[in-house]
């Protein structure tokens, strides 16, 4: 057969294309404290929908013991961001020195944060608590920790506070009577609740000031921001189309479901009514004001940040 010059071209351009290497996607590499947590679970379950690949972003997101270990790894370079990271913790080591930028609220509220005792404890509340009680928190500067103090200062809380790491060591603790009680994110623990081992005294919006607070945040390393900028910004716009389709795709479920091995009506409980719709709004950090003072008060900043320090920590992308 012979071609015409037009189509010789055409062919040439056909075959080019087809043998012209393709792009790698931007990685991006995440270290997230609350791993399973319906919040944070975004980027994983995001980039099993295809969502981030649509914007040239690939995800690989690792799982670590709590907001220290999220840190350092964000701050040394070995994860280039993290979601659902407590806000005061980030305050506190941005104060420090550390090369760190908010990108989004992650979560406003302390209702997704619960407390249980063992069924058969004396405890049936917050204010039955004595300083012989223990109750818990996952690690300095995570969100947890800034729950359980306000619960201390607010909520009549007389218990004292312990790490004691993630929520399956907390579980073993409280189950085998070393704390009275244990700190859970849904869907962990539900089982447990389901079958009478455990119970829950209440959650973290007991105590008032942490209603309108971004109790979690999302963050990312100095470096990534000044270095890798415009895969950045595609990044931050295929995870708000991550949040969009989490809150009207029962797909989201499924996969959140398949990846935890939880079962679909436990895990939809577990985001809608723990963790409602109302408490995603990724453009606005909520309670700025509330998280410094409890932050001074906690301990984790010597002072309050100043009009300047916050719009160089913070850093959202409007769009």
């Amino acid at each position: 057969m012979r071609l015409s010059g037009r189509s010789i071209v055409s062919y040439l351009l056909v075959t080019l294309c087809a043998i012209a290497p393709t792009h790698a996607a931007d990685k991006f590499t995440l270290a997230n404290g609350g791993f399973g947590l319906w919040a944070v679970e975004g980027t994983r379950i995001g980039q099993q929908a295809g969502i981030f690949a649509k914007y040239g972003v690939e995800v690989e997101v690792y799982g670590t013991a709590g907001a220290g270990e999220t840190l350092q790894a964000v701050i040394s370079g070995s994860a280039d961001a993290s979601v659902g990271i407590g806000t005061a913790g980030v305050f506190g080591a941005y104060a420090k020195g550390a090369p760190i930028r908010i990108f989004g609220s992650n979560f406003i509220g302390g209702g997704d944060v619960y407390f249980y005792v063992r069924t058969d404890s004396p405890v049936k509340n917050f204010s039955d608590t004595t300083t012989k009680h223990i109750i818990s928190y996952s690690s300095a500067g995570s969100s947890s920790n800034t729950i359980t103090l306000a619960l201390i200062e607010e909520a009549g809380v007389r218990a004292r506070a312990i790490a004691t790491g993630d929520q399956p060591n907390t579980l073993t603790q409280v189950l085998s009577g070393q704390i009275t009680i244990g700190h859970a994110t849904p869907p962990f623990g539900l089982k447990e609740i389901e079958e009478g081992k455990i119970r829950m005294i209440g959650t973290g919006n007991d105590a008032p000031s942490l209603r309108i607070q971004s109790t979690r945040v999302d963050m990312v390393g100095l470096r990534v921001l000044l270095e890798r900028r415009e895969p950045f910004l595609r990044f931050v716009k295929a995870y708000r189309e991550v949040l969009d389709w989490m809150k009207s795709d029962p797909e989201a479920i499924r996969l959140w479901s398949a990846n935890t091995g939880i079962p679909e009506e436990r895990s939809r409980r577990a985001a809608y009514d723990f963790q409602p719709r109302s408490a995603s709004d990724h453009l606005k950090i909520g309670g700025i004001n509330e998280i410094m003072s409890g932050a001074v008060r906690q301990k984790f900043l010597m002072q309050p940040l100043t009009t300047s320090q916050l719009e160089d920590l913070i850093q959202i992308p409007f769009y």
